[in-house]
C-alpha cells in the first residue's frame, strides 16, 4: 500500500493511503475528540465533534471537515485545534449539553462519561441555550440493560454496535429532528424486544443512557483486572471492574485477539455466580447420610487415608480421576499428574470424551493433530463458510455473531443441521437432515466434488495419500443414495458441494452435532476427506475448525486428561516419553491405558472401580443416561467431589471439596483456536475454599507424594518442559493475546494456522468409511428423534448461569416441536409434554417453533429439574465412546400435570 505525505500541525507526517485524518492525528498524537465515534464501528460523522481544518497549501482557503471519515490526501494540511475549529467544536457540544441533564454528580457514570470529558476538554463551562428539553421514561425493565434515554445524544453508536457487532438489528433510530430518539425493537423497549442481551450497546454509550445493574447500584469501580472468560471456547478477554471485594461489571477488551471487543450475556453480565450465598466455602464430610462441615486438615487426611487403603487393597486401577475444562491448564495438569503419578493408573478422563473426543481423533487419524486449524481472525477471510452440527451464535456467541458479520459482508453460507438455527436465515442452502445421517451427507458432498471434476489435484496429489482408494470408494454415495438416507433433496447436496469446492476459500466449523454421534469420529474424518478434497487446508480462510463448547476443553485434553495419551497428546507406551515423564516425575508411569468416563461407571457398577475424584463436573446431570450414572456414583466405595455448589452429582459425595471460581485463581485457558491465555486472580478465594490445584497438592503430599509448586507459572514451567507443543509457553510470555500452539521453542510466537506446507503426520490420509444406522432406532413405540443442546443465556449444567439474573430471561428448559408435530400430538405452546425413551420419561413445557422439522424433537439440559439425560442412552462412538446425545428415539404424550 503506498504511502502518503502529509501535515499536521506543521509537521510532516506519513501515512498509508486510505487513512481517515482521525486515524492519521491519532497515529501522530495530535488530538482530536470525539463523541459518536468507535473505533470497533464503522465512521458514521454525526455528532461533527471532530472537526479539522483541511488545506492544500494551495491558497484556497481550509475547510473544515469530520476527520472520522474523512480520508487523507496526498499534500493535506491538517489543523486539528485551530481558533475556528476550537469555536466551532465548543459551540457543538454547547448544543449537546444544552439536551442533557445536568445532574453529572449524582449519575452513575460520573468520571466515566465521554460527553463529560469532551465538554471539559473544549472548554464548555456554561450553557447559553434554553428552551424544549427532550423528556423520556427510564426503561429498567431489562434484567441487564437500563435505558434513560433522556441522557442520550442520539450518536447512534448503540445501532450501529447491535447492526455491526452483533448483527440483531435491534435498535434504530425513529423521530427526525429534536424528536429523533432510540427504540428497542418496535418501540417495545429492551424486554420485549428480539435482544440477546450481549451489551454491546452498552459497551459503547459514550454517556449513561445505556446503563448496567453494578453501575447504578454500586457507581464506579475501584479497579480492574484483565482475564478470561470461563464459559464457552470463544476464550473471550474482558476486564473484571471491582468494587471493595464484589464484581460489579465487566468490560471487553478492545484489544483481544478473541473477542475484539465484543461479549454475549454471559460473559458480559453472568458473574453474579461467583458472590452465591450457595457457594461451598468449607469441607464437607458426609456421616450418616448426612453432610457435616469439616476442616480442611479433616478433609485432606480422610481423602488421603482413603485413597490409600482402596489402593492397599485393590491395586491402582480402583481409583478413578475426571478432569474438567473448567479448571484452568495448570489445575487438568496436576490432576492428571495425580492419578497417574501418586495413585498409579492411567484411569483420567475429562469432558471431553463426552463432546470433541471424536474430533481429536478423526483430525489426529488424518492430519497428525486433533485441533482447530486455523484461527478466528480467517473468519474474514473465508469466502465461504460451512457450519456443521454447530449453533454459534447461541452455543458461541460471539464467534457466531462474527460469522453472521462475515455473511452479512458477502461471504456464502452452507448451514448442515437438522434445526432451522439462526444462521440458517442467512445460508446460501440450508441441508436439514436427519439426526444421525452425518456420514452418509458428508460421502454425498465428496461424490458430487469428485465425479464433477472440482478436487484440487494438486494438493491431492502432492500433500496426501489414500485418494485412489477413496475416489472408489466414495462413487456409491450418488447424490439420489444419500437423499434417501438423510432426507436432503439431491440438488441440495449437488448446490452445497459445487459452492464449497469452488469458492477458493472455503472454512468449515463443526460442533457437537458432528461428533456426539455413534460415527462421530468418522464423520469428523468425512469433514477432513472435504477439506482435502478441494485443497482447503493450511492457508487463511480455510480449514476444518472444531467450535469447542467449554472454555477449556482443549485444555483439558491438550493437558493429558484422557486414559490414553499423557500431557500433549503423546503415547505413554513409546519408551522415550515414557522416561521423560518418569524422570521429570520422579516415579514410574503406567503404559496400559485407564478407564474413559463410560468405562468408569460400567466398573463402578460391576464393583471393579472403588473410588472417583470428580473435579468441577456434574456428570449425574451432563452425562447420559442418568440412572446408570447415578447407581455407579452410589456403587463405589468412596466418591470426592469438588466443586462451587451442591450439584446433583456432589449430592452423591462422601466429601466435598470446596474449590475456587475462575476469579480467584491464577493459571491459563486455551480456547478453541489453540490460544493459550492468562486467567488472572481478582481476589481470593471465597470464604474457606482453596484453587483446584492446591487441594490436589495437598492431597497429594498427604499420600507421600511431594507435588510442590511456588507459583502457578511453575506448573506451566513443567507443562512446557513435557509437552513439545508448548515448548515455548510461558506465564510472562502470555501478556497480550497469549500463544497458540504448537509454540515449538522458547522464543517461538505461536501457530496461528497449522499444517500450513505439510500435515504434522507427513501427508494427509483420506479415510474410507461405510455409513452405518445407528442402532438408537425409530420404532412404532418411539416414533420421534430427540435431539439436546445448549441454549443462549444457559451454560451446561447450568451450575453458574443459574445463579444468576439469566434465570429471568430464561428458567426452565423447554422442548422445541414443530407446528406439523404439535398439531398431531395435540400439543400447544405452553403445554406440559411428557417425553418417554426405552430409559425413562420426563416432563417440560413445549414451544411450538419452526425452527424443528417434523419427526425431530430438540431439548436443553440447563436445569437439573428437567432430568433431560434420563432419556438419552448409551449408544457412543465406537473410537472414542463419546456419546450419542443427538439421537435419542422417544414417544410425546400432553400431560396433566
Amino acid at each position: 500500500m503506498s504511502a502518503l505525505r502529509i501535515n499536521i500541525n506543521g509537521k510532516p507526517v506519513t501515512v498509508e493511503t486510505g487513512a481517515t485524518i482521525l486515524e492519521a492525528t491519532r497515529g501522530a498524537k495530535a488530538t482530536v475528540p470525539t463523541l459518536c465515534y468507535d473505533d470497533k464501528l464503522e465512521p458514521f460523522g454525526a455528532c461533527r465533534v471532530c472537526m479539522v481544518e483541511i488545506g492544500f497549501g494551495n491558497g484556497a482557503p481550509p475547510k473544515v471537515v469530520a476527520a472520522c471519515h474523512t480520508p487523507v490526501a496526498e499534500g493535506m494540511q491538517i489543523a486539528t485545534d485551530s481558533p475556528r475549529v476550537q469555536r466551532l467544536r465548543r459551540n457543538v457540544v454547547e448544543l449537546i449539553v444544552s439536551d442533557h441533564p445536568l445532574d453529572c454528580l449524582t449519575c452513575s457514570v460520573n468520571g466515566n462519561c465521554e460527553l463529560q470529558d469532551v465538554a471539559a476538554d473544549v472548554g464548555v463551562r456554561e450553557v447559553r441555550y434554553t428552551g424544549q428539553r427532550r423528556t423520556a421514561e427510564k426503561d429498567y425493565s431489562h434484567p441487564y440493560i437500563k435505558s434513560d434515554l433522556e441522557k442520550c445524544i442520539v450518536c447512534s453508536r448503540c445501532v450501529r454496535a447491535c447492526d455491526e457487532m452483533q448483527g440483531q438489528f435491534v435498535l434504530s433510530i425513529a423521530g427526525r429532528g429534536f424528536g429523533s430518539r432510540v427504540v428497542a425493537g418496535f418501540d417495545t423497549g429492551f424486554d420485549a424486544a428480539d435482544c440477546v442481551s450481549c451489551g454491546a450497546c452498552v459497551a459503547t454509550c459514550p454517556t449513561g443512557a445505556l446503563n448496567e445493574p453494578g453501575f447504578l447500584k454500586h457507581g464506579a469501580p475501584d479497579r480492574e483486572v484483565k482475564t478470561t472468560c470461563s464459559y464457552c471456547g470463544v476464550g473471550c478477554n474482558f476486564y473484571v471492574q471491582v468494587k471493595g471485594d464484589r464484581v460489579i461489571a465487566t468490560r471487553p477488551a478492545d484489544e483481544a485477539a478473541a473477542n475484539q471487543g465484543h461479549l454475549c450475556v454471559k460473559g458480559r453480565f453472568a458473574f453474579g455466580f461467583v458472590h452465591s450465598p450457595e457457594r461451598l466455602t468449607t469441607p464437607l464430610i458426609k456421616r450418616n447420610g448426612t453432610f457435616e462441615e469439616a476442616s480442611w486438615g479433616e478433609a485432606i487426611e480422610l481423602v488421603a487415608s482413603r485413597f490409600k487403603s482402596i489402593i492397599e487393597r485393590n491395586g491402582p486401577k480402583a481409583i478413578a480421576g475426571v478432569s474438567s475444562s473448567r479448571c484452568t491448564n495448570e489445575e487438568n495438569f496436576v490432576m492428571q499428574k495425580f492419578i497417574r503419578a501418586v495413585v498409579g493408573s492411567n484411569n483420567i478422563d475429562c469432558c471431553a470424551r463426552v463432546c470433541h473426543s471424536p474430533t481429536a481423533f478423526g483430525m489426529r487419524k488424518a492430519f497428525g493433530t486433533g485441533a482447530a486449524t486455523n484461527s478466528f481472525k480467517d473468519i474474514e477471510k473465508a469466502k465461504l463458510i460451512m457450519i456443521i452440527g454447530a449453533n454459534p451464535t447461541e452455543a458461541h456467541p460471539v464467534v457466531g455473531a462474527r460469522l453472521k458479520q462475515a455473511v452479512l459482508k458477502g461471504a456464502g453460507l452452507i448451514v448442515i443441521d437438522p434445526r432451522q438455527i439462526e444462521l440458517a436465515r442467512y445460508a446460501d442452502v440450508h441441508l436439514q437432515l436427519k439426526p444421525g445421517t452425518n456420514l452418509a451427507l458428508f460421502h454425498g458432498l465428496a461424490h458430487v466434488i469428485v465425479t464433477e471434476g472440482l478436487v484440487d489435484q494438486t494438493f491431492i496429489d502432492g500433500r496426501t495419500e489414500g485418494y485412489g482408494e477413496y475416489e472408489q470408494f466414495i462413487r456409491k454415495y450418488t447424490p439420489e443414495v444419500v437423499e434417501t438416507i438423510t432426507g436432503v433433496p439431491a440438488e441440495q447436496i449437488r448446490a452445497a458441494a459445487r459452492l464449497y469446492a469452488t469458492s477458493g476459500a472455503s472454512a468449515m466449523y463443526h460442533g457437537l452435532g458432528v461428533t456426539e454421534h455413534s460415527q462421530g469420529s468418522y464423520g469428523v474424518m468425512g469433514l477432513t476427506n472435504l477439506a482435502m478434497l478441494t485443497g482447503n487446508v493450511g492457508r487463511e480462510g480455510v480449514g476444518v475448525n472444531p467450535l469447542r463448547g467449554q472454555n477449556n476443553v482443549q485444555g483439558a485434553a491438550d493437558m493429558g486428561a484422557m486414559p490414553n495419551l499423557v500431557t500433549g497428546y503423546q503415547d505413554p507406551t513409546n519408551p522415550k516419553v515414557k522416561e521423560k515423564f518418569e524422570r521429570v516425575w520422579h516415579t514410574t508411569i503406567e503404559t496400559e491405558p485407564g478407564y474413559t468416563i463410560p468405562e468408569m461407571f460400567n466398573a463402578a457398577v460391576d464393583g471393579r472401580l472403588k473410588a472417583m475424584w470428580i473435579v468441577a463436573e456434574d456428570m449425574a446431570q451432563t452425562d447420559p443416561n442418568t440412572r446408570h450414572v447415578k447407581a455407579a456414583l452410589d456403587g463405589l466405595e468412596f466418591l470426592v467431589v469438588q466443586e462451587l455448589f451442591m450439584t446433583e452429582t456432589a449430592k452423591h459425595a462422601d466429601v466435598i471439596l470446596p474449590g475456587a471460581s475462575f476469579l480467584e485463581k491464577t493459571g491459563t485457558f486455551t480456547n478453541a483456536e489453540r490460544r493459550v491465555q492468562l486467567v488472572r486472580r481478582v481476589f481470593e478465594p471465597l470464604g474457606g475454599a482453596r484453587t483446584d490445584s492446591q487441594i490436589i497438592c495437598d492431597v497429594a503430599r498427604a499420600m507421600g507424594y511431594p507435588m510442590d509448586y511456588p507459583h502457578e507459572a511453575a506448573i506451566m514451567d513443567e507443562i512446557a518442559e513435557l509437552s513439545p507443543a508448548m515448548t515455548g509457553v510461558a506465564h510472562h510470555r502470555l501478556e497480550g493475546n497469549g500463544l497458540q500452539w504448537p509454540v515449538p521453542a522458547k522464543g517461538d510466537c505461536g501457530t496461528s494456522i497449522v499444517h500450513a506446507d505439510r500435515f504434522a503426520r507427513g501427508k494427509g490420509l483420506f479415510t474410507l468409511a461405510e455409513y452405518v444406522p445407528t442402532r438408537e432406532t425409530l420404532s412404532e413405540e418411539f416414533p420421534l428423534i430427540l435431539t439436546t443442546g445448549r441454549i443462549l443465556e444457559h451454560y451446561n449444567a447450568g451450575t453458574m448461569t443459574r445463579r444468576t439474573d439469566n434465570l429471568v430471561l430464561l428458567d426452565k428448559d423447554l422442548l422445541e416441536i414443530s407446528p406439523e408435530d404439535a398439531k398431531t400430538y395435540s400439543v400447544a405452546d405452553g403445554n406440559t409434554v411428557r417425553v418417554t425413551s426405552r430409559r425413562g420419561a420426563v416432563t417440560a413445557k413445549a414451544t411450538v417453533t419452526d425452527r424443528m422439522s417434523p419427526g425431530t424433537l430438540f431439548m436443553t439440559f440447563h436445569f437439573p429439574e428437567a432430568e433431560t439425560n434420563v432419556l438419552t442412552s448409551d449408544e457412543h462412538d465406537e473410537n472414542t465412546q463419546c456419546p450419542e446425545y443427538k439421537v435419542t428415539a422417544v414417544r410425546i404424550e400432553k400431560s396433566n400435570t
